[in-house]
């Protein structure tokens, strides 16, 4: 079954145009080759904390207002270049200029800092150079289908010369980013791969195609970014951390999230499973195989997490392409025949990679998680977009609260869901969850100490504090509460009517 609740029904999710997005490859020659600008993004950032990636924003009507007034922002990337000129004079006080990069003065940068408005009329009276000249599109990428809203990021790229005439960056002035630094790709990419930073994962695709095409052309920035941007772009890997790439699949899923994440884990070189390969489309099952047959490993594993009908795929369909053994654990064996019971503690040696078995009821009986050096292939254990149902029928509440502890204590590098992106920060989110978990419990308990006793009425009183939830849903978790509450011998019900033991 689905985890969304028989009789719950939601109107249909409507997918906006994907908004326009800019970012800035910075690079600049070296002592020791050609090096890019990332910056370390400020833990308060709801995309991407605490990761490295490109400075950049969204496309706003400044901009749209500066391609009207500036006759050089010319063609169909105007706007995306207005935007990432106004995004580098906020995020690190340089801009391009014909002679490379230039600082912006510090009274024009604290002003841009405080209202993005300013930066036109400040532009317009020669407070510091605006240039489109040198900057070149390389490409452009919607982000995945992993919540009701899209991103159609322009990567643009400005050589800036030599590391000698670069301006030192002051960050003083904005919130974005608390480090900056010029590295090498390939020392980026290092360090990535040995879980020492965490990298944006277009940033790490990008900085991949830059260090390929580098070597076809003795290590000249300007020639390889002249050919990555003749290129039309091809199906890219989403690679979540170096052995975790992901595949988003539709399915009929809890909203706002319309598709769950199908994860290749494992050796990116040796050997690796298929977790959660929902497949239920034709279309789908294409866009899998094609990430399988561009995958330089071998598969050896179809990994179910659980048996809810949003991760377990159409056996018949999946055959067609994928001719693996499927592991899962005894409670999953019940329905979907398993050629591995997984158990917990089972360790999965995966080519160079290590990867643990770890058994997490409470959201379903049975619920696999993974945890490696990359982080924990986390199921419905956390979401990154939406919310996690404990069903009353098959779930547990006390259980899962326990297997949050149980979790965070694990410290995981990163949390992949399989709904919505990558997880930054694992511990500060699993307390979030317990945080609220045990908050509602104790409202539902507190609910009815003060004499409440109907399902409907509890819940009503629980969920004073969250007026926007689906009354259903909330009935239903309300439910889920109370069971567990019977199972620590606090309440008691008899037909349909609850008190305190």
């Amino acid at each position: 079954m689905s985890e969304v609740p028989e009789g719950v029904n939601f109107a249909p999710a409507s997918r906006r145009s994907a908004r326009p997005t800019a970012t800035m490859t910075l690079t600049r020659d070296g002592p020791e080759g050609v090096e890019v600008l990332l910056g370390k993004r400020s833990i308060t950032m709801r995309a991407f904390p605490n990761y490295w990636a490109f400075p950049g924003g969204g496309v706003s009507s400044v901009d749209t207002a500066a391609v009207e007034y500036f006759s050089q922002l010319e063609g169909e990337e105007a706007k995306t270049i207005a935007c990432i000129l106004r995004e580098m004079s906020e995020e690190l006080g340089l801009v391009p200029a014909p002679t490379g990069l230039t600082s912006v003065p510090l009274e024009a940068r604290l002003a841009i800092v405080s209202d993005k408005k300013n930066w036109l009329p400040m532009a317009q009276n020669n407070a510091f150079p605006v240039s489109r000249e040198n900057i070149k599109v390389l490409s452009h990428r919607i982000t995945p289908p992993f919540g009701p809203v899209q991103f159609d990021n322009a990567f643009l790229h400005f050589h800036a010369g030599s590391s000698r005439e670069v301006p030192e960056i002051d960050l003083e002035p904005q919130t974005e980013f608390t480090e900056v630094m010029w590295a090498k790709p390939v020392e980026i990419l290092s360090k990535w791969r040995s879980y020492e930073m965490k990298v944006a994962p277009p940033v790490v695709t990008l900085l991949m195609e830059i260090e390929r095409t580098l070597d076809r052309f003795d290590r000249n920035m300007e020639n390889a970014a002249d050919d990555i941007a003749s290129r039309l772009p091809g199906r890219r890997s989403i690679l979540f951390a170096h052995g975790v790439e992901v595949v988003p699949i539709k399915t009929a899923t809890l909203p706002p999230a319309d598709h769950t994440n199908a994860y290749m884990v494992g050796d990116p070189q040796g050997d690796y499973v298929l977790v959660d390969p929902a497949v239920r489309m034709r279309e789908d099952m294409e866009s899998l195989a094609t990430a399988i047959d561009r995958h330089k490993g071998t598969l050896v594993a179809v990994v179910f997490t659980h048996s809810h009908g949003d991760h377990l795929a159409d056996i018949g369909l999946l055959r067609e392409a994928i001719d693996a053994p499927i592991w899962g654990s005894e409670y999953t064996s019940q329905s979907v025949p398993c050629d591995r019971i997984l158990v917990d503690g089972d360790v999965l040696q995966l080519g160079n990679q290590s990867w643990k078995v770890m058994i997490t009821p409470g959201h379903h009986p049975g619920h696999v998680c993974l945890l490696g050096d990359a982080g924990l292939i986390a199921g419905d254990m956390v979401a990154g977009i939406g919310t996690i149902l404990i069903p009353p029928q098959t779930g547990n509440m006390n259980e899962y609260i326990e297997q949050l502890k149980r979790l965070k204590d694990a410290k995981p590098h990163l949390i992949f869901p399989s709904h919505g992106p990558v997880i930054a920060l694992p511990e500060q989110t699993i307390q979030r969850y317990i945080d609220h978990r045990s908050a509602r419990h104790q409202r539902v308990l507190n609910a009815v100490l003060a004499g409440t006793s109907s399902v409907e009425d509890i819940a009503r009183t629980a969920y004073e504090d969250t007026p926007d939830a689906h009354p259903s849903l909330a009935i239903d978790q309300t439910l889920s509460h109370l069971l567990a509450h019977q199972e620590e011998g606090n309440l008691t019900q008899k037909n349909g009517i609850w008190a305190a033991q």
